[in-house]
């Protein structure tokens, strides 16, 4: 599958999930145990906050805090859509012809750092779903390229402290996905 693609349909099943949520939802528990609902989306909005200066050559440096904090303000559901958007609009303007990017551990490849965006966009639209009561499916489509690429990756991201330990999980490809990344497949929130 083509790379922008990828991010474009990764990015569609994020926003379609944070359009369901209600206005008693956002302070619901998550499978990210340390994020409510909001804390889960701001953390998705801040990355697509953070590809259009990346993607436009900052450095992490030069970005320095002005992405940090609550990012929501008083329409989550907005703001997610609105900061999606311009994330997919400067993948698909600068992709093709940036060469590296300036990331916190070094340069990247922008094929490899939009990849982990795909990633995170795809395993919090589940996360989110299954937070606040949505459909827990994903495209199996989407799950093979994830996937796919989180496979070699996926000791470096457990090492690094980016996701928990393996779930014992097997069956279906969307299972092993969810449980490489470190989430219960069968999780459900605990309400009080």
């Amino acid at each position: 599958m083509d790379l922008e693609e990828l991010h474009r349909r990764t990015t569609q099943t994020w926003t379609s999930r944070v359009a369901t949520v209600g206005p008693d939802a956002w302070e619901g528990p998550t499978p990210c145990t340390d994020w409510s609902v909001r804390e889960l989306v701001n953390h998705v909005v801040g990355e697509d906050a953070w590809t259009v200066p990346l993607l436009n050559g900052a450095t992490i440096q030069e970005v320095g805090s002005s992405l940090d904090g609550d990012l929501l303000g008083d329409d989550p559901v907005g703001t997610a859509t609105r900061s999606a958007d311009e994330a997919l609009a400067v993948v698909a303007a600068r992709l093709p012809e940036r060469d590296k990017l300036h990331l916190s551990y070094g340069d990247e490849d922008p094929g490899e750092y939009v990849r982990q965006l795909a990633a995170d966009h795809l395993v919090h639209a589940w996360d989110l779903a299954v937070a606040t009561g949505g459909d827990r499916s994903l495209d199996p489509e989407l799950v093979t390229e994830v996937a796919s690429w989180f496979v070699d990756r996926e000791q470096m991201y457990r090492d690094g402290g980016a996701i928990g330990p393996r779930v014992d999980a097997s069956g279906d490809p969307q299972s092993e996905l969810l449980a490489a990344s470190g989430r219960d497949p069968a999780w459900t929130p605990t309400r009080s």
